[in-house]
């Protein structure tokens, strides 16, 4: 265990942005995680996790208190069951899996973080969801003061949500257990349009897993998202706003306000949602309420291949992004009527 006072914390996360923390610790097994926590815990400390920093949007006046970094390691494949330490880099974990001609997670390549973030955003692309393949979650309970297993069933999985995203002071993610497909090297049925365009088969088809995954690593840095230090369209939690989900009165009313503002042929992206509901495209409504790509004049920016990323160009503080996002949501509303939602954590801040 690693700690560190008066702690920079703007290097552990993909923006580069945020103040410092109180104290930094950094712990490299669950048992370190684990007193770690229990100590914040036990003299009321406020706790910050930290994982990739993929998904962090963290103040300028940083975190007045204790700030655990979480770098815990372990890859363990047993046939087509894989066990991840939260601290593993999921791109990193992603690409072993396809070396091992396994399929289930290969279009999730390319997305940066940490093995233990993906349970709690159920993090998703390119036609994949981690719930998918997810069978167990092995937590520490802040509450129960205990490790606990935590099945798929009961982690709650939705669109970009979890029981670990909706309740985040209790549980402290440890590793995450998945069951992939043995498909002889090739990939599971490729569900993204794109994807399946751009391999140059039909929706449903299966290709090579590696295949897959390269194209979604060269879909992805042609949009800006896999990290680059030199790409300052990199400098970003990637995609910013999670597409709205409406349901079927609010979709009808989106849509007249569509007509009205573009004209009565403009046909928005809709897919189903369930139970009714619609999803629309977030960077569909960013871009036509007149965000293009590298909208901004200061060191924040919308990222110039992707309008879905806000991006730092270097120099940027959190709230030269936060009021680029703000800027953002209120044209979005302003043009449909839709509320946009944040998809990184805030700290100490907020739109």
């Amino acid at each position: 265990m690693h700690v560190l006072h008066d702690a920079p914390l703007a290097p552990l996360t993909t923006f580069r942005l945020g103040g410092p923390a109180a104290r930094l610790i950094t712990a490299t097994s669950d048992a370190e995680v684990i007193a770690a926590v229990r100590e914040a815990d036990d003299s009321g400390t406020p706790l910050l996790i930290i994982g990739g920093g993929s998904n962090l949007v963290i103040g300028d006046k940083g975190f007045d208190g204790t700030a655990l970094r979480i770098a815990t390691t372990g890859f363990v494949l047993d046939g087509t069951e894989l066990e991840l330490a939260a601290g593993e880099v999921w791109t990193e974990a992603v690409a072993r899996t396809v070396e091992a001609g396994l399929a289930g997670i290969e279009c999730l390549a390319g997305i940066p973080g940490s093995a233990g973030a993906t349970p709690i955003q159920n993090v998703g692309a390119y036609g994949q969801e981690v719930s998918s393949t997810i069978t167990e979650v092995i937590a520490y309970d802040r509450k129960a003061g205990e490790t606990v297993t935590i099945p798929n069933t009961e982690c709650d999985f939705s669109y970009r949500h979890s029981r670990f995203k909706a309740d985040p002071e209790r549980f402290v993610v440890l590793r995450v257990r998945f069951r992939l497909e043995d498909a002889g090297g090739m990939s599971a049925p490729i569900a993204y349009p794109e994807t399946a365009r751009t391999l140059g088969v039909e929706a449903g088809e299966r290709v090579p897993a590696a295949a897959a995954r390269e194209t979604v690593l060269k879909l992805r840095a042609g949009k800006g998202m896999v990290l680059d230090p030199e790409d300052h369209d990199s400098w970003s939690a990637g995609s910013f706003f999670t597409n709205p989900i409406l349901t079927a009165e609010e979709f009808t009313a989106f849509h007249a306000r569509v007509a009205e503002r573009l004209g009565p042929d403009a046909a928005p992206p809709a897919f189903p949602a369930g139970d009714g509901r619609v999803k629309t495209s977030a960077a569909w409504l960013i871009d036509k309420a007149g965000f293009t790509k590298g909208y901004g004049q200061g060191p924040a920016r919308i990222s110039s291949k992707h309008t879905l990323a806000l991006t730092n160009r270097g120099g940027a503080t959190t709230e030269d992004l936060l009021a680029l996002a703000r800027e953002v949501v209120a044209g979005v509303r302003e043009a449909f009527g839709v509320t946009l939602v944040n998809e990184p954590v805030t700290v100490g801040v907020s739109l």
